[in-house]
């Protein structure tokens, strides 16, 4: 394990001052009433420092997204070989949604994302590019070099039940138990609608 340095840890720091007080914020005042120079003031640093850390106010909301990508990419690939992509990826997100760390983060995330559509559409843009990098893993995971289709209908089924149990679950989090519902959702995927 490297150490940081001092300027590393610093940005780090920073990042996550910006990000705490938004996130304050946003609770507080609700996403579209909170500016960013109100984020910058009580963060105390600068507009072109918030905007070397995030390019828009909705990645503020969106901050650990790429983390997330990362993690399920890892996870994927250390999944058993015996196991069908699909299952695999089923394993995958079902151990995210059993993770309490992200689970906190989900609820207020999905609550703002259901009051702010520019959050919910930031979301999605972002969630495009890990369809196409989950399809890439999932394609290299099967070795079937010639079929394009499955991988990327998989990424895309995957994170639609996903974005779909979320979003049940923070309607409804104390009646639904996430990881099993993330299960459910699966299942019937699974089955198909057509049957």
């Amino acid at each position: 394990m490297t150490q940081i340095g001092l300027r590393d840890r610093k940005k780090v720091r920073t990042r996550r001052v910006i990000e705490d007080v938004a996130l304050r914020l946003f609770a507080e005042q609700g996403f579209d009433a909170t500016t960013i120079d109100q984020i910058v003031s009580e963060a105390e640093v600068s507009p072109r420092t918030f905007f070397r850390y995030f390019a828009t106010k909705e990645d503020v909301v969106l901050a650990d997204y790429s983390e997330q990508l990362d993690d399920i990419l890892e996870d994927l690939s250390s999944r058993p070989f015996q196991e069908t992509p699909w299952e695999s990826m089923r394993a995958v997100f079902r151990t995210m949604a059993s993770d309490p760390g992200r689970r906190s983060k989900m609820l207020p995330r999905a609550q703002m994302m259901a009051n702010a559509p520019s959050v919910f559409a930031r979301s999605l843009q972002l969630q495009a590019g890990w369809e196409i990098q989950l399809a890439t893993a999932l394609r290299a995971r099967s070795g079937d070099k010639t079929d394009e289709i499955s991988p990327a209908l998989m990424a895309a089924a995957a994170l639609g039940i996903m974005r779909a149990a979320i979003r049940r679950w923070s309607e409804q989090a104390n009646d639904i138990d996430l990881p099993e519902f993330v299960d459910e959702c699966f299942d019937r995927l699974n089955k198909g609608f057509g049957s």
